[in-house]
């Protein structure tokens, strides 16, 4: 695993250029070898920037040529991340306003499909163990999988 480097002098001078030089290597690689490439993105901080935290496509740091090349694009949003990193103080409306969203969200996750070239999109629930980064199926209250 590595940070992925356009390998000309073109690229280290454009980071956008860099990252489109990549994308496209690694489609025709794709289809070349008829295998799926697994591609990782950071985001860019203009969802810090926002109330509605969870990840779009515009948000894929240099995003036009990894948004235009992958045939798939998913995202992992956790709420409870952000509502940790934002508690009002407590005995405050407020603060009983949060321990309510965050028992909402402890707990969950949300994979985003927010592209699928030949399917639809669309977002999952799943349940999620922080302490050893796991994901599975939600349980409702009644004690079935939830779909």
């Amino acid at each position: 695993i590595q940070l992925l480097q356009g390998s000309g002098k073109r690229a280290r001078d454009n980071r956008v250029q860099g990252i489109t030089e990549i994308t496209t290597g690694l489609k025709a690689l794709a289809k070349e070898l008829n295998v799926p490439i697994i591609a990782l993105s950071q985001l860019s901080r203009k969802v810090e920037d926002r109330d509605e935290k969870r990840p779009q496509l515009s948000d894929l740091r240099e995003s036009g040529s990894i948004e235009q090349d992958a045939d798939v694009v998913m995202f992992v949003f956790r709420e409870e991340y952000y509502l940790a990193n934002k508690e009002p103080r407590p005995g405050t409306a407020e603060h009983a306003t949060w321990e309510s969203d965050m028992a909402r969200a402890r707990g969950k996750a949300e994979v985003i499909i927010g592209k699928q070239r030949h399917g639809p999109t669309g977002t999952v629930e799943l349940q999620f163990d922080a302490a050893v980064t796991r994901f599975g199926d939600l349980i409702s209250e009644d004690g079935r999988e939830r779909t």
